[in-house]
């Protein structure tokens, strides 16, 4: 089924077209919400927050937009709501003796590699301002088109193209070409050595 009739079912009472909705919706909002927050604990939260309010106001969408816009700047404000609050609590620092356990294992190594890319990507996206990375988790993680995020944000089209330009040119800066695996030195002659 569509959303459009998911949608007309759950405007008869049927209930199960509102969990089936929701559980269409659910992993990419939380995808969504994740790389807003960069955290899965508070992602987690603020994605659970959207599928309530969701719930709760279905019936008030009006379609002037398609309803996945409409979820996407719920489960957006919740997150942006959640970073608000995360910021007026401490955190706690990370696990040392599991990270610690996770380096012992020699298969770890590679997997570590991988994490450790993902999670300089990841640091560099938490450390762009909030509407650079709202922006671009919109469009290249939950890959809307520029003047859905433009309704999901209230902001002009122009301005969300700007932010994300802004957005991939800082997030280039900061991770550089640390990403990169290291060039094999050559001889003068341009052979491997």
């Amino acid at each position: 089924m569509t959303d459009d009739e998911l949608l007309e079912r759950i405007r008869l009472g049927d209930s199960s077209a509102l969990e089936d909705l929701l559980r269409r919706h659910h992993p990419r909002l939380h995808a969504v919400c994740l790389r807003i927050l960069g955290h899965r604990s508070d992602a987690d939260d603020a994605a659970q927050n959207a599928l309530v309010s969701i719930a709760r106001n279905v019936t008030a969408f009006d379609g002037r937009s398609s309803f996945a816009t409409w979820a996407y700047r719920i489960a957006t404000n919740a997150a942006l709501d959640e970073m608000r609050r995360r910021r007026r609590r401490p955190r706690p620092s990370p696990d040392v003796d599991a990270v610690h356990e996770r380096l012992a294992d020699p298969r770890a190594e590679q997997a570590h590699d991988v994490l450790e890319n993902r999670e300089l990507v990841e640091s560099a996206l938490a450390a762009l301002p909030e509407e650079y990375r709202t922006a671009l988790v919109l469009r290249d993680v939950a890959d809307l088109e520029y003047d859905q995020i433009a309704a999901i944000l209230e902001v002009p089209i122009g301005t969300v193209r700007s932010r994300i330009a802004r957005g991939r040119a800082r997030l280039a800066d900061s991770v550089g070409n640390r990403t990169a695996p290291p060039e094999r030195p050559t001889d003068p002659d341009g052979d491997l050595g």
